[in-house]
């Protein structure tokens, strides 16, 4: 097969390195891809919203099959586009239709579908510019800490935590009036904090039938001790050391199994990956959000462990036929480390060479915001590269990411170094 993969972060340098193993992988692109793609596909440089220019590669280089990394694409309606289009139509797609990849593109939406089937989430309400007066007033129901999510694509950044309720409600107003967070923020939700830790659970499903890949948990603040600002994440760990066998269970039975039945009694078509971000209160796990792809850094733990052929299940995925695919995982843990640029997740500078790659060992470095310049690899986002390491526990693992790490060099370098702290 001929395959595209979309997007340039470290998940889809991931699934690079996956779907290269695979002796169904004849010729892989990567648009736009980044320098660790570009080592072992080949990089197109091409926007990933930019739907004719993808069609026009697709039929240039006869592609089979399209993997969707990131959100924006799938929540533009990527999927039905190459439906629509008699030239498209038969080439496979991974990744929800619009309508159902509205999980991901509006929180409310991902509130309604939970309420309707009866999965355990927070208490909510929603708001906009006209009723920001009963915003107030919900606010005042609730007891602290205040959550605030933007209900539109805000980068994984339009989520606020606060403690203070006259805080809250300044929030409130400079995201609904003051368009804080842009058109992401002309609706936004209030919800009940709920206490506990946190784990994302990943499902593959083709539409009718599922497998759950390994949890994972990230870590999203840039400090250490989860101080600090949100990211797009600084690290993970897979799998989780409090996911039990007995709460995996009450995972499947009240979240997985109604998410994918909900799904088809809503008649949102879906074949690719639900991220179920999940919070554990007490022994009971409660979804904080949907996403409609893989996470990032997850993405870099989770698919190492996976020991399948991944074309062979997009494939099964493309033909309904999930059912008939037995995952089998990797015991061993893996952990992994992201390098972030100086000032991330505000303002960094671009263009600082990555030195000492060549003398890591036993690990693997997924590329993420670093391309080729020059016949170096430099950096070209706020999070740079994520080291991956498998160990038999969590702590070693960490250990040799870590250790590695030390061998790697570039101005302003940044990382935590507390990942797997709390667990």
């Amino acid at each position: 097969m001929t395959i595209l993969i979309l997007g340039s972060g470290g998940r889809e340098h991931t699934f690079a390195w996956k779907l290269v193993q695979s002796p169904l992988c004849q010729k892989l692109f990567v648009a736009p891809g980044n320098s660790g793609t570009a080592e072992i596909a080949e990089n197109i440089d091409l926007n990933v919203t930019d739907f004719e220019a993808i069609k026009n590669l697709v039929l240039e280089k006869q592609i089979d099959m399209v993997v969707v990394g990131p959100e924006d694409p799938l929540v533009l309606g990527i999927h039905d586009y190459f439906l629509k289009d008699p030239e498209l139509k038969h080439v496979a797609v991974i990744g929800p239709q619009k309508a159902a990849a509205q999980l991901e593109g509006s929180k409310e939406f991902a509130k309604e579908f939970l309420f309707r089937h009866n999965i355990p989430t927070a208490a909510y309400q929603s708001f906009d510019a006209s009723s920001l007066e009963a915003g107030y007033d919900f606010l005042e129901t609730l007891n602290p800490p205040y959550v605030l999510k933007a209900d539109g694509l805000a980068a994984g950044k339009g989520v606020l935590i606060l403690n203070d309720l006259a805080e809250a409600k300044a929030e409130l107003k400079s995201m609904l009036v003051d368009a804080k967070f842009g058109e992401a923020s002309s609706k936004v939700v209030v919800e009940e904090f709920l206490d506990g830790i946190e784990l994302s659970c990943f499902v593959l499903t083709d539409g009718k039938h599922y497998q759950i890949l390994p949890t994972a948990k990230d870590y999203k603040r840039i400090g250490e001790g989860d101080s600090g600002l949100n990211t797009g994440g600084m690290g993970a760990v897979s799998p989780v050391p409090f996911a039990t066998e007995s709460f995996l269970n009450k995972i499947e039975e009240r979240v997985v199994k109604p998410t994918v039945a909900g799904l088809q009694r809503d008649g949102l078509d879906y074949k690719g990956f639900i991220f179920i971000g999940i919070i554990k209160v007490g022994d009971d796990p409660k979804v904080i959000e949907y996403n409609v792809r893989m996470g990032d850094p997850e993405t870099e733990v989770v698919l190492p462990r996976l020991k399948n052929d991944l074309v062979e299940i997009f494939q099964a995925i493309a033909n309904q036929k999930l059912d008939k695919i037995k995952i089998e995982i990797d015991e061993r843990a893996a952990t992994t480390v992201m390098l972030v640029s100086g000032g991330y997740p505000e303002a960094y500078e671009k263009g600082k060479e990555i030195t000492g790659l060549l003398n890591l060992t036993d690990v693997i470095p997924f590329h993420a915001g670093a391309i080729l310049k020059d016949g170096k690899v430099v950096t070209s986002g706020g999070r740079v590269m994520a080291i991956t390491a498998f160990g038999n526990t969590y702590q070693e693992a960490i250990k040799k990411s870590y250790q590695n790490i030390e061998k790697l060099h570039f101005d302003k370098m940044y990382y935590r170094k507390d990942i797997g702290f709390d667990l």
